[in-house]
């Protein structure tokens, strides 16, 4: 990705006179704007999937402009406080405006592009007023939910065809993508619901899921536009999975790339074979099982470049390997430290964030683990990987929550060199690392996890 500045705008004149003599395709779309108020933090760019980001250099002003190949149609542009959520095609320019303190009532888009980005602002804002809290629609009764879905695919239609600028190859699209995006909702229904009502016996009715019946998971132009259709088509084969990893009695991830070299669609196998293998390989029991049945079945050779770089990287983190390290992070009782000033010790990391509610749900766990352990050879660090603006708030937490053991506030919250280092795209993550500062375990039990106190109790601790 590269920045063009001056040369930007001489691209787009040459590209607006058409010039048919020239055979080469317009690959990339061109995003500029001015943010005033920036939050302190990096511009990034990033696909929806999470398989691509990218920093943006904005100037004093607040202005930015940026050329980014198109590989995919969903991006957020994130200023590490306010997401824009955009839909880009080859040859758009769209310009984006706003004021981050009011960032809701002043983002303004103009340009090539803006039409459809507009309604999908639009969309978005009708959603949110339509549902309020979207989680809350998943204790509503099977008719209920089935009723306020429905009416809010009727109600974004409307807006749809209501809306100036969008012509009818998107809305046949969007047409259909809002239909998906119904059925992904009944999809998900009975785990969100179990979730939410905190009842893990609750089981949807036999005919809940009618509307899916029918539902052809071969489609690769469907596959490619809509992430509610990808969605659903990957839910479709993790099913499948499942019912093979318990009658062979092998890991889900091994199933699920077991199943997934079987669909016959090469775009749609290698789609998700990548998602699959860029997110999930760094949890994995056995990561050179799961890179050989990826590489076997993956014949996308530039999705094959990115999962090998991502294997090898994975391999510097295995077993007596040394641990990648941090420098100087802010500790809550004063001062710095560093990896290596817990040298001598067994060293039980925790990195997680006050956004993060699986990472709080462990805190409890963590206590007693920490209590049990107190006098022995192992140090207890909390890293938190929170926004630098949102150190009031980890002080806060520490002190509502009486957090015991090191609190330490990592120095670039996700771009931290540390949290890039050992692969980390969510949280919470548990690493455990040896005396000598060499890797125990990459991907740790939770404290939840009776795993844990056996690997403890395994290790001598």
């Amino acid at each position: 990705m590269k920045n063009f500045f001056f040369l930007t705008f001489v691209i787009l004149a040459i590209v607006s006179c058409k010039n048919e003599k020239s055979d080469k395709k317009v690959d990339y779309a061109i995003i500029s704007g001015i943010i005033k108020n920036k939050p302190i933090g990096e511009l990034t760019i990033n696909s929806y999937d999470r398989t691509f980001s990218e920093p943006i250099k904005v100037a004093d002003d607040g202005s930015f402009v940026d050329t980014l190949k198109i590989k995919t149609n969903s991006y957020v542009l994130f200023d590490s406080k306010n997401p824009v959520f955009l839909r880009l095609t080859k040859g758009d320019n769209l310009k984006i405006d706003y004021d981050a303190n009011d960032f809701e009532n002043s983002l303004t888009l103009s340009g090539q592009g803006a039409y459809v980005n507009k309604y999908l602002l639009a969309k978005m804002k009708t959603e949110k007023s339509f549902l309020g809290n979207r989680f809350e629609t998943y204790k509503l009764n099977e008719t209920d939910f089935k009723a306020k879905y429905n009416d809010l695919k009727n109600s974004s239609l409307e807006l749809m065809n209501s809306s100036e600028g969008l012509d009818e190859a998107f809305k046949a699209l969007e047409e259909k993508d809002l239909h998906y995006y119904y059925l992904a909702r009944l999809n998900e229904y009975e785990n969100y619901r179990r979730y939410v009502t905190k009842d893990d016996t609750f089981n949807i009715s036999e005919d809940f899921l009618n509307d899916l019946d029918n539902l052809d998971y071969t489609n690769e132009k469907d596959f490619e536009f809509s992430q509610n259709y990808k969605g659903l088509v990957n839910s479709h084969y993790k099913d499948l999975a499942d019912k093979l990893a318990k009658n062979d009695s092998i890991d889900n991830d091994i199933a699920f790339l077991k199943t997934l070299g079987s669909i016959e669609s090469e775009a749609i196998k290698n789609g998700l074979l990548f998602d699959f293998a860029n997110n999930s390989m760094s949890y994995s029991k056995d990561i050179d099982a799961f890179y050989s049945l990826y590489a076997n079945n993956s014949s996308n050779s530039e999705n094959n470049l990115v999962v090998k770089e991502k294997y090898d990287k994975l391999m510097a983190l295995a077993q007596g390997r040394p641990s990648p390290k941090f420098f100087d992070y802010v500790n809550y009782k004063g001062g710095t430290t560093s990896l290596d000033d817990l040298k001598g010790k067994y060293v039980y990391v925790d990195v997680w964030a006050t956004w993060c509610g699986p990472c709080k749900r462990e805190i409890p766990y963590l206590k007693e683990v920490e209590n049990k352990y107190h006098d022995k050879n192992i140090e207890f660090v909390s890293v938190s990987i929170d926004k630098a603006a949102d150190s009031d708030k980890w002080k806060n937490m520490i002190e509502d929550k009486e957090l015991g053991g090191m609190q330490l506030f990592a120095d670039n919250d996700w771009n931290s060199k540390f949290v890039k280092d050992y692969q980390i795209q969510g949280i919470p993550r548990f690493i455990l690392i040896d005396a000598e500062g060499n890797i125990v375990n990459a991907n740790a039990p939770r404290p939840s996890d009776p795993k844990l106190v056996d690997l403890f109790t395994e290790l001598n601790i």
